[in-house]
């Protein structure tokens, strides 16, 4: 008898930790390697929000905290949803968890059954398919075209419900594309919704303050207020407060599903980190000013990224709305051969090619659900992503 749960041959490692642990196997070898795999901003967690955790600690905020969080933060997480997003969540329907991988995780634990189906468009966050798998539902895949900014339609998002669909994960702006939906582009997609009132929607909008230019972020529930009572708005403070490594993610939601969540934590971790729980009641209610700042850098090597890459043979890349990730099509390098005379038949092939012999690291395509495809996440100094751009645009320019 196996001793390993059968649910383990129905989960794979995570790609985007893979590249970046291969990087750092390669410097550590002495290797000069650009390591554009992590979706991690590379600024610090801002002084105030430090000082915070700084001073909670000295107050002694040490103690065990309620399972859903300190009642000030969930205070702050249900003004900040009325505030930005036109959210009425009480505090009673909100809860923190340790990053936004464990508020997805219970979610999903809390109400998937043995044959339940999970809508995913791809290219899609290489997590929620195995979080799906882990608790024992299907995912079913809704692809999107790089010709509509990779983009779930209302039609394909029709064909890919059943009766037995129970949520639709929905991420915008998105990882990997940076695809990010208008008010228009949203209000197809809960048209659809309206007609299927058996399906729930599952939002990550951990990219929401990263959008650029005129864009203005919505929500699905904000859109459609008839979505309200089957929808899950789940948020963190990783990216746009530079806090990943706090661990701080949350959810507004119906009481019914936010009680069962709370149940499940409350038997795998209990409360989130007490102090940095603290940290992110400051982030939510602290100076706001830096993010625009953060926003205008990232924005600029975007468009660094974007023009260096179309100038390299054979990528097209697209410009995407937000987030901090490009998702170029490699596509006009399959069937070439590379400087080291390996033959490129798959974004896989290309990505590890490129490492190879350039020592850029990035993610391919296949992992996310759609390729031939390659992440780069331009969440790096200037001077980094222009290098790696030129090693990229020598790479392809030596393929034959």
């Amino acid at each position: 008898m196996a001793f390993l749960a059968d649910a383990l041959s129905r989960v794979k490692p995570s790609a985007t930790i893979a590249v970046s642990q291969k990087a750092r196997e390669l410097k550590a070898k002495g290797r000069d390697v650009i390591g554009l795999g992590a979706g991690e901003p590379d600024f610090d967690t801002p002084d105030n929000i430090k000082e915070a955790a700084i001073d909670a600690i000295r107050r002694g905020e040490t103690k065990y905290t309620p399972v859903s969080g300190i009642p000030e933060l969930r205070k702050a997480i249900s003004e900040k949803f009325r505030r930005e997003n036109g959210l009425d969540y009480a505090p009673e329907q909100v809860i923190v968890g340790t990053g936004g991988k464990q508020i997805l995780f219970n979610a999903l634990m809390a109400t998937l059954n043995s044959g339940d189906e999970v809508i995913i468009p791809a290219p899609y966050w290489v997590s929620y398919p195995e979080m799906v798998a882990i608790c024992g539902g299907t995912s079913v895949y809704a692809e999107t075209q790089l010709e509509n900014g990779f983009k779930l339609t209302a039609e394909a998002l029709e064909a890919a419900i059943t009766p037995k669909t129970k949520w639709l994960i929905f991420n915008s702006p998105s990882n990997p594309s940076g695809a990010a939906y208008s008010e228009d582009e949203l209000r197809a997609i809960t048209d659809v919704l309206l007609r299927h009132p058996h399906v729930w929607i599952l939002t990550d909008d951990m990219y929401e303050h990263l959008t650029y230019g005129d864009f203005v972020f919505k929500t699905p529930a904000q859109v459609e207020p008839r979505l309200y009572d089957r929808t899950l708005t789940m948020n963190g403070v990783s990216k746009a407060y530079a806090m990943t490594g706090w661990r701080i993610g949350y959810a507004g939601g119906p009481i019914e599903i936010i009680k069962a969540m709370d149940m499940i934590q409350g038997q795998q971790t209990s409360g989130t980190n007490s102090i940095a729980q603290w940290a992110a009641l400051e982030a939510l209610t602290g100076p706001q000013d830096f993010i625009q700042r953060n926003k205008s850098i990232f924005e600029g090597r975007r468009d660094l990224v974007v023009s260096m890459l179309n100038q390299a043979s054979g990528i097209s890349c697209p410009t995407p709305e937000g987030a901090f990730y490009v998702y170029p099509s490699c596509a006009g390098l399959i069937g070439k051969t590379a400087p080291s005379g390996k033959t490129i038949e798959t974004d896989e092939d290309f990505v590890t090619e490129l490492l190879e012999t350039e020592g850029v690291a990035v993610v391919h395509g296949s992992a996310f659900g759609l390729g031939p495809n390659f992440r780069i996440s331009y969440a790096t100094s200037e001077a980094l992503l222009e290098e790696a751009c030129k090693r990229i645009q020598r790479f392809c320019a030596a393929c034959v």
